[in-house]
């Protein structure tokens, strides 16, 4: 297993020991940029590769051999001047592990596209009326292990959409941002057939008769119209260190408003050198629609417990190169 996790640690250190001249390219065409004056899209990319191992010989405490790997992509291109800003990015972020005698397990699995646009009056103002666009979902079937028979989730299934108007307060606003939406559109996508039967992340679910036949299929598509509010905040709190911080809260207008869905990212960057850094991260979500359930005094059933907050924690180190 040791040696399966060296071959792709060689060809990474094959890769960054032919990045200074790239880098010296993009300072160079950046002066270059500066010196032309006037605005200009700026765009980045980095790729980020997470790895631990642990392996046992002879080892009298016991233990269990495992590979895990986090391996991420993230690209922005942002564009400024005196009135408009227009921030995009994309991320692509997938994790696995792998432990003896046991299958092979997703940890980690996520597709986001984000576009903002603003425009404000004037040179002087922090205020921009704003227009932002979120979509997230993943790749790859998600299962509640160990079984892998029936997946709980999908590509598009769920698939989340936001997008709506509204004010924008951002003196530096790639850096700090509140934004206030009172009509926000939100469309959940549910594009598995058993998954919308089953009614899974708070679509109508299928009607059926007294033998379990579909009579009416469950609903592929659920909108919502709310009001949004979101807040993100990046600031280096020692050196090396950095943070970023984005929280959004959202409240449907018809659907029970006043139960606010919360997804909350506060994440801490160590940097180590120009390639090698830690990330220290959580990620709290909770969603009204989305109920959990709990096993009935019936065997094999299973009774409905109501939504629940979620909590994801992240702790890695590894390799990222920006290009």
């Amino acid at each position: 297993m040791k040696n399966v996790l060296l071959i792709p640690l060689c060809f990474f250190f094959q890769f960054i020991s032919a990045q200074p001249d790239s880098l010296f390219l993009q300072e160079k065409n950046k002066e270059k940029q500066e010196q032309e004056g006037g605005p200009q899209w700026v765009q980045k990319n980095k790729a980020t590769i997470d790895l631990s191992e642990v392996a046992f010989v002879n080892w009298n405490s016991g233990g269990s051999n495992s590979i895990s790997g986090l391996f991420g992509m993230q690209s922005s291109a942002n564009y400024s001047d005196k009135y408009f800003s227009w921030r995009n990015n994309a991320s692509v972020r997938y994790g696995i592990n792998k432990q003896q005698a046991r299958e092979l397990r997703k940890t980690d699995d996520l597709l986001e596209i984000n576009s903002d646009i603003g425009y404000k009056p004037n040179e002087s103002s922090d205020w921009f009326y704003s227009a932002k666009l979120n979509f997230k979902t993943q790749l790859t079937n998600g299962y509640s292990y160990p079984n892998k028979e029936v997946p709980i989730s999908r590509l598009m299934a769920p698939g989340y959409l936001f997008f709506g108007g509204g004010m924008e307060y951002g003196k530096n606003i790639e850096k700090l941002s509140f934004y206030f939406s009172p009509i926000t559109l939100k469309a959940t996508f549910v594009l598995d057939e058993d998954l919308a039967n089953a009614g899974s992340f708070g679509v109508e679910p299928a009607v059926l008769d007294e033998s379990g036949n579909v009579l009416i299929p469950g609903e592929r598509l659920r909108k919502e119209v709310g009001i949004l509010m979101t807040n993100s905040y990046e600031m280096e709190v020692v050196d090396n260190v950095n943070m970023k911080h984005k929280v959004s809260l959202y409240s449907d207008y018809v659907n029970n408003f006043g139960n606010v869905d919360l997804d909350w990212q506060i994440d801490f960057n160590f940097k180590v050198n120009s390639f090698i850094r830690a990330t220290l991260g959580s990620h709290f979500r909770y969603d009204d629609d989305v109920k959990t359930t709990e096993p009935s005094e019936v065997e094999g059933e299973f009774d409905e417990a109501g939504a629940k907050l979620q909590w994801k924690q992240i702790l890695g180190v590894g390799f990222a190169v920006d290009f």
